[in-house]
């Protein structure tokens, strides 16, 4: 790709939300509302919530488009996590949501140490897999007690623990097949394993 090519690419606006971005970069898209346009005097916000944090983004005008710019300075700030999140548009004492979704807003790792990006479900299957290991080790005949994720389990038999592995496994599946939908890859197919 010459340069000029990849000049081009840089600064395609997208004209959707996004699903993913990425704390202390420069974040835009470009929304067309037909029946509700910035020349009009509509403006477009957004609220992205989460349990812990609150994210609020106004669109400017561009032509009748509305267009959100968020400088890298101001996403650095943006805590790392799923958000829900609404927007709406507003105009004199009307307000009228057009859009609702989920975003994820992934943390800037140049500027990081360390960092675990695990995910709980990802968590607590790791844990599981490492308390099984254990448990084989150390015989079956006893109660054996674990902490996963934060909870202290007991488990009477290799067979309660196989199967919090395999709901735990179903849900980090689930995880990773988002993760490839929502960066456009393909979702793997299942592989089926037959014992």
């Amino acid at each position: 790709m010459s340069r000029g090519n990849q000049h081009h690419a840089r600064m395609t606006t997208p004209t959707t939300e996004p699903a993913i971005i990425v704390a202390g970069d420069t974040i835009s898209w470009l929304r067309s509302l037909a029946d509700f346009p910035a020349t009009s005097g509509w403006t477009l916000k957004y609220r992205l919530l989460n349990a812990s944090a609150k994210i609020e983004i106004t669109a400017g005008a561009s032509g009748a488009d509305h267009l959100v710019q968020i400088p890298a300075a101001t996403s650095k700030d943006y805590p790392a996590g799923a958000y829900d999140w609404t927007a709406w548009v507003e105009a004199g004492a009307e307000r009228l949501t057009v859009a609702s979704s989920r975003m994820i807003v992934k943390p800037n790792l140049a500027t990081l140490n360390t960092y675990d990006g695990r995910s709980d479900a990802r968590k607590s299957l790791e844990a599981l897999q490492a308390a099984y290991q254990t448990y084989i080790t150390g015989g079956n005949a006893h109660v054996a007690e674990y902490e996963i994720a934060g909870r202290r389990m007991k488990f009477h038999s290799a067979v309660e623990i196989l199967n919090q592995i395999e709901y735990w496994q179903n849900k980090v599946n689930a995880e990773d097949r988002a993760a490839r939908i929502a960066s456009g890859q393909k979702p793997k197919n299942k592989i089926r394993v037959r014992f």
